[in-house]
């Protein structure tokens, strides 16, 4: 069984928590089924118990790690394969474009700090004109928001905006004693695949991301009065929406409909 070596304890402010038990580790692997020839970047190794057994499949595997303290163990312990690259970096700063050296597009994994999971996300699809797919660790709330369906509690903001540009699959639960320490929460594996072609495209993403913050500020608010600085009741009554209705009750190709409306609007303002 992969465990942290004991000199190294686990830091709050950088969320660390530490993958143990192999048994999850490979369900994870077979999850991500890395093969030769591939290029997988690996999100906050730590102690490197996951980029072992990715490293039994994968030629290439860049990981990035904040914590410099890691760097030095991770360096002994991979020494011996040509393919594997440590940056000490912050992985939402990081620019994953530079990664890329030839066709081989990106296959990014990791067991995400809970505490940056949403913005890294985010920040990642920013990226994800050269990511063939991720498949992340994350508290198991954030993966019920990301995978949730129109008309419930979960759907908002972040469900929302990667399912705009992305497949998302929750694949399984880890249990906290697969950790070290063990977290105070669930946490489950989540697959994104960037689509290939947007089944429901905006005319501008700028809008819809405007509109979605603006129409989830206040859920308990009817579109009326949650969209009133941008779209007229009128206006959204035009697209056969009712505008007294809640915002988790719309569907991604009516959210999107709604934005173009307001990219139209602005257009006619300009």
């Amino acid at each position: 069984m992969a465990k942290k070596p004991q000199q190294h304890r686990a830091r709050k402010r950088f969320g660390q928590n530490f993958l143990q038990d192999e048994g999850i580790i490979r369900r994870i692997v077979r999850s991500i089924s890395p093969r030769e020839k591939q290029h997988l970047v690996e999100i906050g190794p730590g102690m490197g118990a996951l980029t072992e057994i990715i490293l039994e499949s994968a030629d290439r595997l860049d990981v990035i790690e904040l914590d410099r303290d890691l760097i030095p163990g991770l360096k002994v312990k991979f020494f011996n394969h040509p393919g594997f690259n440590i940056h000490q970096a912050d992985a939402l700063k990081f620019n994953f474009a530079e990664l890329m050296d030839d066709d081989q597009p990106l296959r990014v994994v990791g067991n995400l700090p809970y505490n940056i999971s949403t913005p890294l996300i985010f920040h990642l699809l920013d990226h994800k004109g050269v990511i063939q797919d991720m498949h992340f660790m994350l508290q198991k709330e954030v993966v019920e928001r990301l995978a949730a369906a129109p008309g419930t509690n979960d759907w908002g903001r972040l469900g929302i905006m990667t399912q705009y540009l992305c497949d998302v699959e929750a694949l399984f639960l880890v249990p906290p004693e697969a950790f070290d320490p063990m977290p105070k929460v669930d946490s489950a594996i989540v697959r994104l695949t960037p689509h290939k072609e947007l089944p429901h495209p905006a005319k501008s993403v700028e809008c819809l991301d405007l509109l979605v913050r603006t129409a989830f500020t206040q859920r308990r608010k009817t579109l009326r009065n949650n969209l009133k600085t941008l779209l007229t009741a009128d206006e959204i009554e035009s697209l056969n929406i009712d505008p007294g209705c809640r915002p988790e009750t719309l569907s991604l190709q009516k959210v999107v409909e709604l934005s173009d409306l307001l990219a139209d609007k602005r257009n006619r303002h300009d």
